[in-house]
Formats: structure tokens, C-alpha cells, sequence
């Protein structure tokens, strides 16, 4: 497609999951009360206080915890819509491959998600472990809450990583042979966005995110190295030849 065309796709797969995200904003916003007990548990067992302050913080709050579930509802769309607009113009066998391999995307963004809370009260703690013992930790909700939906956003988001590795090895930018070969530097990558992503500077935060993210590559490699020996098997015998040289015609 030209450039106009392929801006006018990248607009409308953006508006489809935009609609999508809003649409899942509403059972968010309608379990806002629930919602920020749970998420609030981990601060208030380590002795710390949320603190609305300001006449807006309430709303502010209420919106933020519904954009993040809404996040979490809609990524079956949003997923599906990046992969559709970085993998275009598959053969029959490779969009069966992409299906299979989309439905194990949503999976893995929730899985990242149910691991951030999970560890959430545990980087809580290590946070207020800062805290001297006679004083008090009053924390502004709106902070708070930005920092919960930082961590479990980019938890998800860091599960995505085959997804993408795949997506660039279908469209041949990315062979397998070379993502292996990069696996040193891919290790180290994959630690320093760690400590980079999580917004607690502990180590043991890092670790839960690093461990699973280098799983995940090493497993995108495999997945890589099927398609690429695939292709390889489809390739016509006149493939290789020079171009003044005769096929076997």
C-alpha cells in the first residue's frame, strides 16, 4: 500500500482500539469501590494511608483505575489490531500460524498483569520498608494509584515480547538464526528494561520481570526457527540462482 494507505489503516485500528479500551473502562468504573479496596490492600497491611487531596483526586482516581481495567478488558482487540497492522499480507498456512500464536497473546498480558499483583504487596513493603518506624506514611491516592497501574500495565505489556518477535521474524526483518545468535545481548537488554520499566528500584522486582521476559525469548526463538525452516521448505529450487544463471527449466 502507499503511505497515505497505510496512515489511513494505522488511524482506524487506532480509533477500533481506543472504542475498545473506552467500552472497558464502564465495568471499571461501575467496580471503582471494590477495585480500590483490593488495590489499596497492600499499602494499607504495610502500615501505610491513602490521602485524596484535592477536589479533583476522587475523579481523577475513579477514571484512572477504570482506564487500566479497561486496558485489561479490551487487549484481545488492541493485541489483535497491532498484529494485524505489523503483519500484513499473509499466505493462508501463515495467518492459521498467526491465529495460533495471537490466542496465546491475550494469555500472556493477562499473565503478566495476574503476576504484578500477585507481587504488588511485596514491592509495596520493600518501598515502605524505607520508612522510619515512628513515622507515618501518608501517600497521595493519585500517585499511588499511578504506580499500581504503571506496574501492572507494564507487566503485561513485557509478556508481549514474543508476540512482537514473531510478528518481526513473520515479515522477515528478524530471522531466527540471528535472534539466537544475539542471545548474550538480548539477556542484558531484557534486564536493564526491566530495571527500567518496573518503577521500584529492588532488584527482586526486576527478577520477577527479567526471568519470565528471557523464558519468553528463548521460547520465540523456537517458535522462529519452525517458521523460518518452514519457508525454507516452500522455496522454489530457482530461489538461489544468480540472475543470468538457467533454472532447471
Amino acid at each position: 500500500m502507499a503511505l497515505a494507505d497505510h496512515l489511513r489503516e494505522l488511524r482506524t485500528r487506532f480509533l477500533v482500539s481506543v472504542v475498545a479500551i473506552a467500552l472497558g473502562c464502564i465495568p471499571g468504573w461501575l467496580l471503582y469501590p471494590y477495585l480500590l479496596t483490593k488495590l489499596s490492600e497492600p499499602i494499607t497491611a504495610a502500615g501505610g494511608q491513602l490521602n485524596f487531596q484535592g477536589l479533583m483526586t476522587g475523579f481523577s482516581v475513579q477514571l484512572l483505575v477504570a482506564l487500566m481495567v479497561g486496558i485489561i478488558v479490551a487487549s484481545p482487540v488492541w493485541v489483535y489490531e497491532v498484529w494485524a497492522f505489523i503483519v500484513p499480507g499473509l499466505t493462508k498456512k501463515e495467518k492459521w500460524t498467526a491465529l495460533a500464536f495471537l490466542s496465546s497473546a491475550v494469555p500472556l498480558f493477562l499473565a503478566g498483569c495476574g503476576i504484578a499483583y500477585l507481587i504488588l504487596d511485596k514491592a509495596v513493603a520493600i518501598m515502605l520498608s524505607f520508612v522510619p518506624a515512628e513515622q507515618l506514611n501518608i501517600m497521595p491516592a493519585a500517585d499511588y494509584l499511578v504506580f499500581v497501574t504503571r506496574f501492572i500495565v507494564a507487566f503485561g505489556l513485557a509478556f508481549l515480547l514474543p508476540v512482537l518477535l514473531v510478528a518481526l521474524n513473520m515479515v522477515g526483518v528478524l530471522p531466527a538464526a540471528l535472534m539466537l545468535r544475539c542471545w548474550r545481548i538480548a539477556v542484558i537488554v531484557i534486564f536493564v528494561l526491566s530495571a527500567l520499566i518496573t518503577p521500584t528500584p529492588d532488584a527482586v522486582t526486576m527478577f520477577f520481570l527479567a526471568v519470565p521476559m528471557v523464558v519468553l525469548y528463548f521460547a520465540a526463538c523456537g517458535v522462529a526457527f519452525g517458521l523460518d525452516r518452514r519457508r525454507e521448505k516452500q522455496r522454489p529450487e530457482w530461489a538461489d540462482l544468480a540472475d543470468d544463471e538457467a533454472g532447471p527449466l
